[in-house]
């Protein structure tokens, strides 16, 4: 499936739906696709099947591009300008996180995973965040996609959960390119 099929432009604004055609080299795997502008995340079966939609929780900071100075940082060490949620075509893979919970990394080397809504601090207001319509309120991670609990369980985890997969993050700031020729990040060395 091209990348130019899964994401046609739509819409005064040129905004990005998701509606597989084509040819990118996805071998027969699910992918899922975050849209940062509307801050969604879609999942979709190996044959282009959207099996869900859900609003995420993305990067506290705008961009497309991981600053180089947030490479190997610890997450807590990271600066505000250090999180961001790079666009991108990433190989992805199920895991788990120190904690032992399931996650489904998209860019293991920079601690960049798709997982549930976490416990945070009441004054993040998370769970509110998640649930308005005002994309800007979604923006608070450290660079991680972040869904409600109940869409990871029962959508992300049997689709992406079970073996590799991919994940197109749109960019937020530059126009989507399909075929941008750019070759896939690993999530897991």
């Amino acid at each position: 499936m091209a990348l130019v099929g899964v994401l046609g432009a739509c819409g005064a604004h040129g905004q990005v739906i998701s509606r597989p055609v084509a040819a990118d080299q996805h071998d027969g795997r699910p992918f899922a696709i975050v849209d940062k502008r509307q801050a969604t995340l879609s999942v979709h079966a190996a044959d282009g099947q959207l099996l869900g939609r859900a609003p995420v929780l993305l990067g506290l900071t705008p961009g497309d591009v991981e600053p180089a100075s947030a490479r190997g940082k610890d997450p807590a060490a990271l600066g505000v300008h250090e999180r961001v949620t790079p666009a991108g075509r990433f190989e992805a893979q199920p895991g788990r996180n120190l904690s032992g919970e399931r996650i489904v990394w998209f860019d293991y080397d920079a601690n960049l995973a798709i997982h549930r809504l976490r416990p945070a601090p009441a004054s993040q207001q998370r769970p509110e965040r998640l649930a308005s319509a005002r994309v800007e309120d979604r923006r608070i991670t450290l660079g991680c996609v972040a869904v409600d609990p109940a869409f990871f369980d029962e959508v992300v985890l049997p689709v992406l959960g079970s073996g590799r997969s991919l994940v197109y993050i749109l960019p937020e700031r530059e126009p989507v390119l399909a075929g941008a020729g750019k070759a896939p990040r690993a999530a897991a060395p």
